[in-house]
């Protein structure tokens, strides 16, 4: 008797057929997927749009098989704002890294939060500038070296870490925020549900929301692909504990 193989595992439809560029045990094409994935599942992908932002986050463009837009850096929020309010029925999306979301862009992603805009952000939280060559970011730790905080990060002169979730969970408008990693299993499987009900929170019409995936980047750090991922569970969750900063979407989805 004959037997047909079940396909357990295959290529999200959303995700072009595209070869990752990015660099060796970097975190972004890990969440490309799971984002897919999402879209997938929730049969969204026709109606869906995306803006990357300048920094590493932008090459989503050329992974992802949707329709969106690039914006000037900092500016995703605002731009995802216009396109959401002009095509009201459609999900809008940012995907940003920390130098982009928590430097240039502060005010474009305090004020879309604190308006409840009804959009998803995917916040990538690396600790570094990663495509201009590892700067400071205001995500990096004390005592973080990089290539302008060669002896580490020093509060006196440099300030501390933003902790843009806990920042945020403050505002009003916002309606659903978390942070998340992708070390393992495990925690893939956390972000990706984490993901799902932030896209969910936008088909309901709840408001904004926005989820942190920490994650590694470690050619700028200097370290291998698995050194990065212990630096990244024993150093960046002290300063950016994982969790749920805000869920008001409980009895909506």
């Amino acid at each position: 008797m004959a037997t047909v193989d079940k396909i357990v595992a295959q290529m999200p439809k959303s995700l072009s057929k595209v070869e990752f560029s990015y660099c060796p045990g970097c975190h972004h094409g890990i969440v490309h997927r799971i984002i897919a994935e999402v879209i997938d599942e929730l049969g969204i992908a026709e109606k869906t749009l995306m803006v990357a932002p300048v920094g590493c986050s932008v090459f989503a463009y050329n992974f992802f098989d949707l329709d969106g837009t690039v914006a000037a850096h900092g500016r995703a929020p605002a731009v995802a704002t216009g396109m959401k309010r002009a095509l009201p029925d459609r999900i809008v999306f940012t995907y940003q890294g920390d130098g982009d979301l928590a430097s240039i862009g502060t005010a474009e992603i305090v004020h879309a939060a604190n308006r409840g805009e009804n959009i998803t952000t995917i916040f990538i939280n690396n600790a570094v500038y990663g495509m201009t060559g590892g700067q400071m970011a205001p995500t990096t730790l004390i005592g973080q070296k990089t290539t302008t905080s060669p002896y580490g990060r020093e509060p006196k002169a440099n300030g501390y870490p933003i902790r843009m979730s806990e920042m945020l969970s403050t505002l009003e408008g916002a309606v659903y925020i978390e942070r998340t990693m992708v070390t393992t299993p495990q925690n893939v499987i956390k972000t990706k549900a984490a993901i799902k009900k932030a896209f969910q929170a936008q088909i309901k019409g709840l408001g904004f929301s926005m989820i942190e995936v920490l994650s590694t980047c470690p050619t700028n750090w200097g370290m291998t692909p698995i050194e990065a991922m212990k630096w990244l569970e024993e150093n960046m969750t002290k300063t950016f504990p994982l969790g749920v900063f805000v869920d008001k979407t409980k009895g909506m989805i």
